[in-house]
């Protein structure tokens, strides 16, 4: 396993090593001790989440407030995805700034978002199958999100805006300036 941090250093893409021939291949997708010293910390994933989406479909900007913060660890079994990190921490040198990553089935690739980010991804297949494991229960009452088209936030989901298919509640999202100090830069959430 190859672990590549991005200009944001916390968010880290997890390439495998896949080994195949004409029956097909074999992949690790998660070896902790691996991930850990990678990462520089514990992080003890729970549970892991599927869904599956059409082309155009938008989930998130999504995050969780502490004391309910989740990391995720995300891939695309099948399809593509455009797969979104947006770093919302207080007083973080690249606060407001986002990492953008192609994930597909083929590619294999994963994504390590941490808490203090949102998250959100887009459909740029037919279909994708999307996995996730996090590393906290979801919450309701801590479920929170950012405008998927928050200016401020100059993401580009490569497809035109008539193509984006949205939750209702994806549509009424806030934007960054209106988010509230909910993540800090120099907190460590994972004790």
């Amino acid at each position: 396993m190859k672990f590549v941090k991005q200009k944001i250093p916390e968010v880290v893409v997890i390439e495998p090593s896949v080994h195949g021939d004409d029956r097909g291949y074999f992949m690790e997708t998660f070896r902790q001790d691996l991930f850990d010293e990678a990462i520089g910390y514990k992080v003890r994933f729970i549970q892991d989440n599927e869904s599956r989406s059409t082309r155009g479909v938008l989930r998130g900007l999504h995050f969780q407030l502490p004391p309910f913060a989740q990391s995720k660890l995300v891939r695309v079994v099948d399809g593509e995805v455009l797969d979104i990190a947006v770093d919302i921490r207080k007083r973080s040198p690249t606060y407001g700034k986002h990492v953008s990553v192609a994930l597909s089935g083929e590619n294999k690739r994963q994504l390590f978002v941490p808490r203090g980010f949102a998250h959100g991804f887009v459909v740029l297949s037919d279909s994708a199958i999307f996995s996730y494991k996090v590393d906290n229960y979801y919450s309701s009452i801590s479920d929170r999100g950012l405008a998927f088209d928050d200016e401020s936030l100059r993401i580009d989901w490569k497809l035109p805006d008539e193509e984006l298919q949205l939750s209702e509640k994806d549509k009424q999202q806030s934007s960054l300036v209106c988010l509230s100090s909910c993540f800090e830069y120099d907190v460590n959430y994972y004790e």
